[in-house]
């Protein structure tokens, strides 16, 4: 059964072209809805618990088909800011890219979002 939304979707889609539309200089409440309708947006698309994705200080979400976390520090951690999550969510910034110039943090051999952004 997928996980109860927090955000609406309708409202989440929203807040993500507002967001763009502010060229990234949107409104704190802006941001914090678009990553956390983005985040259940992901658990959605790719549902598990292999991958743990953190965008603090806005949201987490596990993900990702596999061994099932459940102690501890996840052994697959994916961690970002908000524009830069925001910003794979779109299409503006690739996975090699972000990578590339360290603007995520991907530890573990699962943590690779590659192949499920970007989201929209």
């Amino acid at each position: 059964m997928p996980a109860r939304r927090r955000i609406d979707p309708d409202a989440g889609r929203a807040a993500l072209r507002e967001w763009q539309d502010a060229d990234g200089q949107a409104a704190r409440a802006v941001t914090a809805t678009a990553v956390r309708w983005s985040l259940e947006e992901l658990a959605a698309r790719a549902p598990g618990h292999t991958v743990e994705v953190r965008v603090p200080p806005y949201g987490v979400t596990q993900c990702i088909a596999g061994p099932r976390h459940t102690r501890g520090t996840p052994p697959n951690v994916v961690e970002t800011d908000a524009a830069t999550w925001l910003g794979l969510v779109t299409g503006a910034v690739t996975w090699g890219r972000a990578r590339a110039e360290a603007l995520v943090s991907a530890s573990g051999e699962r943590a690779d979002l590659s192949g499920h952004l970007p989201l929209v």
